[in-house]
């Protein structure tokens, strides 16, 4: 992990180049600001008028909502949104490029040193793109008339970075995400801290942050709020190596911290540090579907609370869910090794899952200082396992409150499990070992309890 701890001191001496530059305001270039006449024209011309420059600052007012369609982002230019002004993305398919890869309110494309700040917002004006409200999963905007993407995943993303490095984004809001909020695509050197990310809870697809084939990244000092995955590490088109994300406020539909379910290629050393997670449908998550391989990775000081929500929503409840399996007939499957989970404490209504499959074994996964409270307080149904996307969807059985199949090599060392009394009846064994799957278990001050509702202990 020393590359991590690199990171870290990097990240700690960090400063803009373009800090000590000068700032051009768009209002200078014809911006409006009413949230109702269009400001892409004049905002573009204030970016590329600051590049021709030498770089510096792209000043948005306070005071004002400047709708736009897709702005670029151009190398050595900060993006400063002042508190008081909102960018608005546009609602129309017209507001963005042919290409849908392409669909964002703020693109930077092969740039350098970029980033966005300021203490402002950048709203996606999500709720626009809803068809139809749905307690249960809202249905939204499908731009798929072209057949470019797929489904219903046809619509504007936040704020992307492809293909470019020494990015840095902080002290901004980003809200209402009609898609992914914040998109780190084939980039390198990545700080991002102090942001908040809030997203329709009811709406699909509004992932926080998405690490996408992307090295040597830090997050810290984040808020996110959303309705579909949190922090989501992938591998499309090469490696995930040297992520840290620490000091962290997270709420979702989904999973809070889950790599894949992309994952074509490897991850490898990352770090996820005192993160709070709060009332999630899945806490800590691994989807490896594609063939890549996960090694090296540590979750640390970490408070979760999971509960169930809807099923059409991936995620049971679970506090920790690694699962390797092939997503398809055509798919390979991939390995994951030497994984810690220490200092973890969880209150869930469901248990830990870890589920390797027959060509894909989990190894050396450790738990220590780990403290698991089951007891429920939803009233959606348990008794269900769910392997999505691909595999084996949702597979009936009694809830346990650790199930392991094909794992080599786990320890638990001073792992608690209290259960809390309930009138569901699902609930079955502390410990299910499926199959002859499971070899090299090692135990140390593990214990299982069963509480009533006073505290008290009944067996």
């Amino acid at each position: 992990m020393a590359s991590l701890t690199l990171l870290l001191i990097a990240f700690c001496l960090h400063c803009s180049a373009s800090d000590a530059a000068g700032a051009f305001s768009v209002s200078d270039f014809g911006a409006i600001g009413d949230g109702r006449r269009y400001d892409t024209r004049p905002i573009q011309a204030a970016i590329d008028a600051c590049a021709a420059s030498g770089g510096g600052r792209v000043r948005f007012p306070a005071g004002g909502d400047y709708l736009t369609g897709t702005v670029f982002l151009r190398s050595r230019v900060v993006l400063q949104v002042d508190r008081g002004a909102r960018i608005l993305g546009g609602t129309r398919e017209e507001d963005y490029p042919p290409e849908s890869s392409r669909w964002y309110v703020v693109l930077a494309e092969n740039a350098t040193g970029v980033g966005i700040t300021g203490g402002g917002e950048i709203n996606g004006q999500g709720e626009a793109f809803v068809v139809r409200t749905d307690p249960r999963k809202n249905v939204m905007v499908s731009w798929n008339r072209t057949g470019a993407c797929l489904g219903d995943e046809c619509r504007a993303r936040l704020v992307g970075f492809l293909d470019s490095k020494e990015i840095r984004v902080w002290d901004i809001t980003l809200n209402q995400p009609a898609y992914w909020c914040l998109h780190l695509v084939r980039s390198n050197d990545i700080r991002i801290h102090d942001i908040a990310i809030y997203g329709d809870f009811n709406s699909p697809n509004n992932d926080g942050i998405d690490i996408e084939d992307s090295n040597n990244t830090v997050i810290t000092r984040c808020h996110i709020d959303t309705g579909d995955d949190a922090i989501c590490p992938k591998s499309l088109t090469g490696p995930v190596h040297n992520l840290v994300v620490t000091d962290c406020w997270i709420r979702t539909k989904s999973c809070a911290i889950k790599l894949g379910s992309a994952s074509w290629f490897d991850f490898k050393s990352l770090l996820f540090d005192n993160i709070t997670i709060f009332e999630s449908h899945r806490g800590l998550g691994m989807q490896i579907r594609d063939g890549g391989n996960v090694s090296d990775v540590i979750f640390s000081n970490i408070n979760i609370s999971t509960r169930y929500y809807d099923p059409l929503w991936w995620g049971r409840a679970e506090p920790i869910y690694i699962t390797t399996c092939p997503r398809d007939s055509n798919s390979k499957t991939g390995f994951i090794s030497n994984i810690v989970f220490e200092n973890i404490s969880a209150v869930s209504e469901n248990g830990v899952f870890l589920s390797g499959s027959r060509d894909g074994i989990l190894s050396n996964i450790k738990f220590k200082n780990v403290n698991l409270i089951y007891k429920r307080w939803t009233t959606y149904s348990g008794g269900l396992y769910d392997y999505r996307p691909g595999c084996r969807d949702l597979v009936s059985h009694t809830t346990s409150g650790m199930m392991i199949e094909h794992a080599d090599g786990l320890d638990l060392d001073n792992v608690s499990m209290k259960w809390f009394k309930s009138k569901v009846k699902d609930w079955s064994f502390p410990l299910i070992f499926k199959g002859a799957t499971v070899n090299k278990l090692f135990f140390n001050d593990w214990n299982s309890e069963v509480v009533d509702v006073e505290g008290g202990v009944v067996m």
